[in-house]
């Protein structure tokens, strides 16, 4: 073992390689040195087990490799065949190409993000959104944040620090990465005050357990990524407003994902549109720009002008602003609503949008492709099945799309599984019922020729492989 670790060269010998030298030159030394030590800590540990020493060719495509990997970004572009739309750990919604584009614009010149065109002067950045939100909604005014939570600490913190702020208990809600309603809440300064049980509260526990001088606000929390169900009751928002003009405590709604589209006209169950709320009488209505908006990450803030205005001049709003990418991809998201082209335009209504019949006919592509290249000897098998997509991120609980998929049935399932997810692009599966299912609502169209490319190669490595035994 000691005469084979000595056989090892040293980093200033291996430096000296034509293959590393070219690599100094497109990337730092120090880059290349660090890859270096690591690959041969890696050989150490190898020889110590009872391996030999490698070649110093193989040594130095060892060595390449660590270093484009050390280089490779870790962000990186994914296929989603999963069937769930707005997957939250796969980057949520999609943005449109309209906000690509505008995006772009944005980054790659100057803009007049805070700066007043007509007048010469710095303006508001806040301007860029709020108008378009304002006539979308029917809201008196608007104000965009970085995402939902912060909508929610800002205006708890704004209009209800040091006070009481009642809310049904069936409404404490968590949210994703286990951040709560009630953390939330006590981080803003507010006092929770819980109304009711779990199941069943009604509008006289709120009103029994409202104090002029001591509640600061009204809270309602829709139930959008759970349900609860059986002996339940719980009263209306328009209820809740009523009460709450008769004692001059503002009424706040978060609707978390919140929608401008009526969602029962693609076979879902009513999501309650960021409209209806304000029309119900909800001074003030939070949402997500990134879910059923399919818009950028952003809290939207909808509401009576008066307390817009509380909220924009607290000193909390700096640390929650948006940047300019952020105003951009939004507002050119909701110019689609305006002009009435959102379910063209955004991928996920697109995506919901998209019937069975138009799915179907691209997994029989699919897999006409496929099977021109697979062994015939039915080793891997393609079939089209019956399946279900899901919106996903927190929006409409237990509410399911039908949809076919291409089901992949061979040996091994979980490690074809993983050699997709380790391709480029990474392609993330749903595995049901011993199989390997790809769902074609989840992948846009734009992908099909790049799909096909990866499965081809998986498919036909995965197939040498059981030939083989190894």
């Amino acid at each position: 073992m000691q005469t084979e670790l000595q056989k090892l060269p040293s980093v200033d010998k291996l430096i000296q390689h034509a293959q590393l030298l070219s690599l100094i030159e497109t990337h730092h030394r120090s880059l290349v040195v660090e890859a270096c030590r690591s690959e041969l800590t890696a050989v150490r540990q190898k020889i110590m087990s009872g391996q030999s020493v490698p070649h110093i060719d193989d040594l130095v495509m060892a060595i390449t490799t660590r270093l484009t990997a050390m280089t490779r970004p870790s962000l990186q572009s994914v296929i989603n065949a999963t069937g769930v739309i707005i997957h939250t750990n796969l980057g949520r919604a999609l943005l449109s190409e309209r906000a690509q584009t505008a995006m772009q614009q944005a980054a790659m010149a100057y803009s007049n993000l805070e700066y007043d065109l007509a007048a010469g002067q710095r303006g508001s950045r806040y301007l860029h959104a709020a108008d378009l939100l304002c006539r979308l909604s029917g809201a008196e005014a608007a104000v965009v944040v970085n995402n939902n939570a912060g909508a929610v600490i800002l205006t708890l913190t704004a209009l209800a620090k040091n006070l009481e702020v009642l809310i049904s208990r069936g409404q404490l809600i968590e949210i994703g990465g286990g951040f709560r309603i009630p953390d939330i809440m006590a981080q803003s300064g507010a006092r929770l005050k819980e109304v009711g049980t779990t199941n069943r509260t009604y509008i006289r526990d709120f009103e029994e357990s409202l104090d002029r001088w001591k509640t600061g606000l009204i809270l309602n929390v829709h139930p959008s990524n759970y349900q609860i169900v059986g002996f339940t009751i719980e009263p209306t928002l328009a209820e809740l407003a009523e009460l709450s003009r008769g004692y001059n405590i503002p009424l706040m709604q978060d609707l978390g994902s919140g929608t401008l589209l009526d969602t029962t006209l693609f076979g879902l169950a009513h999501e309650p549109t960021i409209q209806e709320s304000l029309a119900a009488g909800a001074d003030i209505v939070t949402a997500s720009g990134d879910k059923l908006l399919g818009g950028p990450q952003a809290g939207l803030i909808f509401g009576k002008a008066h307390l817009i205005e509380q909220l924009r001049k607290h000193p909390l709003i700096r640390a929650l602003r948006v940047d300019k990418i952020t105003l951009a991809a939004l507002q050119a998201t909701l110019l689609a609503y305006l002009e009435d082209n959102a379910i063209a335009e955004i991928p996920v209504w697109q995506m919901i949008a998209a019937t069975v019949p138009q799915l179907a006919q691209r997994v029989e592509t699919w897999r006409g492709a496929l099977q021109e290249i697979l062994p015939p000897n039915g080793a891997i098998q393609l079939l089209m099945v019956d399946s279900r997509s899901t919106v996903g991120g927190g929006s409409l609980p237990g509410q399911t799309l039908p949809t076919v998929a291409m089901a992949i049935s061979t040996h091994s399932i979980d490690d074809l599984a993983r050699k997709l997810r380790q391709a480029t692009p990474p392609i993330i599966v749903r595995l049901e019922d011993h199989r390997l299912l790809l769902d074609p609502r989840t992948i846009l169209p734009a992908q099909d020729s790049i799909l096909l490319d990866v499965l081809s190669q998986a498919l036909l490595h995965h197939h040498d492989v059981d030939l083989s035994g190894n």
